[in-house]
């Protein structure tokens, strides 16, 4: 490990950030035209643009016969979102929680996340399973969309109170958003593949397995453009794109991401028993705990955001306390 190797890896973090500011600027712009909610722009748009990397990482991992690596970059993002964003973004501001995601998206959540254990009980995700989730993935998202199409005077009032009166729709402002969106996801793609092959080799320097790798360094780095989108919503006082962001995100990375990653792999995706018995679990009582902590007056206080950061913490130590020396 070098010199060029740590250069690689901040390059790679640098682009990833310019890339989501691109991408989720110009996508909530274009959103804006339509005329959505901050919900329904944090649970698709946004949630779906800041988890590109993780899409990826995980499909260039799968096609270089690394499945470790692209399935503990989906776990490890899930669960990096789940506890350490929306820890730090309840920290920074308590988070207010749409009856929406409490109705709804936070039980897709834990289900999508334990579908994805039991497809992987006989130690791989093929492609017809891959096929599987990709579908609920476009239905999931098509389902978002009209129930944002459906939205009442109240909610487009809440939008206009936020975000200011949409934009109107002319042909320059929507190129130059389609612009953005295209830009941002090409440098999003570009700092994927460098942060995937500086984490590799600082990772095998270190003397860890592909599966740490992905739960850890190559997670938290392709989750960065979340940590920045709810971060920035939580100050902003936008907390529903906050809280949205990671329920949306979790959401694509096991529809989208592990879907997709399982279709375009010749074998599928590959689970290690490891994954099976710590990771994943955990991920699901993650996912299931956050159901009584959005239903607690329909908020995630500073007190369980700081829980949530210690749960992270305790997770990444057991990781390194356990992998193989």
């Amino acid at each position: 490990m070098d010199g060029s190797t740590i250069a690689l890896f901040a390059g790679g973090l640098a682009l990833l950030v310019a890339g989501a500011e691109g991408l989720v600027r110009g996508a909530g712009r274009l959103a804006a035209i339509v005329g959505v909610s901050p919900l329904v722009i944090g649970l698709t748009i946004v949630a779906y643009g800041t988890s590109a990397p993780e899409l990826a990482v995980s499909v260039k991992a799968a096609l270089a016969g690394q499945p470790d690596l692209g399935l503990g970059n989906v776990v490890g993002s899930n669960l990096f979102n789940l506890l350490f964003i929306l820890g730090l973004s309840a920290l920074i501001t308590p988070l207010a929680v749409a009856q929406q995601l409490v109705r709804f998206d936070a039980w897709m959540m834990t289900g999508v996340s334990l579908a994805a254990l039991l497809l992987g009980l006989d130690g791989r995700v093929g492609r017809v399973d891959g096929l599987v989730l990709v579908a609920g993935g476009v239905a999931y998202t098509a389902w978002c969309i009209r129930q944002g199409r459906r939205e009442n005077a109240a909610v487009q009032a809440e939008y206009a109170a936020e975000f200011g009166p949409p934009p109107r729709a002319g042909l320059t402002a929507g190129l130059v958003n389609v612009a953005l969106v295209l830009v941002g996801l090409t440098l999003l793609v570009l700092g994927s593949r460098w942060l995937v092959a500086s984490s590799v080799v600082i990772a095998r320097a270190l003397g860890v397995s592909e599966l740490v790798i992905g739960l850890t360094i190559v997670a938290a780095g392709t989750s960065l453009p979340e940590v920045a989108t709810s971060v920035v919503a939580a100050l902003k006082g936008e907390r529903d794109i906050a809280v949205g962001n990671v329920v949306g995100s979790n959401i694509f990375n096991i529809l989208i991401v592990l879907g997709g990653a399982a279709v375009v792999a010749p074998q599928g995706v590959a689970v290690a028993r490891a994954a099976l018995i710590v990771d994943m679990p955990l991920m699901i009582v993650v996912s299931a705990a956050c159901l009584p902590i959005f239903f607690t007056g329909y908020r995630i206080s500073r007190l369980e955001g700081a829980l949530f950061l210690v749960g992270y913490a305790a997770y990444t130590a057991y990781l390194v306390l356990a992998a193989p020396r």
